[in-house]
């Protein structure tokens, strides 16, 4: 079955003020539906076309290479944006708490240690990209990645990926991506980090 663009879980409004209804409007419908197209026209017709998204970037090197840079940066942007719609949202903000909150802290240190980490990693990916935690099979790590590049790729699992590509912020921050990032902290999703942080770990 051919990628879908999903639904947002929420109004586009439902972020403001950290971000606005118009930011979420083109990124979604436009900048996420454009990400959907091209890797489906990309796999149309091949083996692979039916593969859920997960699997064909685990697996990136057995596409032909004419096709691999398509597949990469377009199915790469469809599974970064259908993760980073539900790790908002408009009741977010605050702190983890339970297991997720204990892992934080025995991987980072504090809550405030892995706030720096992920919010630098944003700041100096240079160029466009996304700043991550994942589970890397045996615990919690954090790192950015160019481009739409996933943490599927290395077999991690995403659990918590922050856009820091210009049109996730610029309407509203301009050229300002720190601020940007400060703001994030406000709509994070806890409750969705922490269920995916419990599937992830088994």
């Amino acid at each position: 079955m051919a990628f879908e663009l999903p639904d947002l879980p929420y109004a586009y409004d439902a972020l403001e003020p950290h971000i606005d209804a118009e930011t979420m409007r083109i990124h979604h419908d436009l900048h996420h539906k454009a990400y959907v197209d091209n890797a489906n026209a990309a796999l149309a017709g091949t083996e692979w076309e039916n593969r859920p998204v997960d699997q064909i970037l685990a697996d990136l090197d057995i596409l032909p290479e004419d096709k691999r840079t398509a597949v990469r940066n377009n199915a790469g942007g469809h599974a970064n944006h259908s993760l980073f719609w539900t790790i908002m949202s408009s009741d977010g903000g605050g702190e983890p708490s339970g297991h997720l909150a204990t892992a934080i802290d025995d991987s980072f240190g504090s809550f405030a240690d892995f706030k720096a980490a992920i919010t630098d990693g944003g700041v100096k990916r240079f160029g466009s990209g996304w700043t991550w935690l994942v589970w890397d099979g045996t615990g919690l790590a954090a790192y950015s990645t160019p481009n739409q590049d996933s943490p599927l790729m290395q077999s991690h699992v995403p659990l918590l990926g922050i856009d820091v590509w210009e049109h996730a912020y610029y309407l509203k921050y301009q050229n300002k991506r720190p601020a940007y990032l400060e703001a994030w902290w406000n709509v994070v999703n806890w409750d969705e980090v922490s269920r995916r942080f419990g599937e992830a770990r088994g």
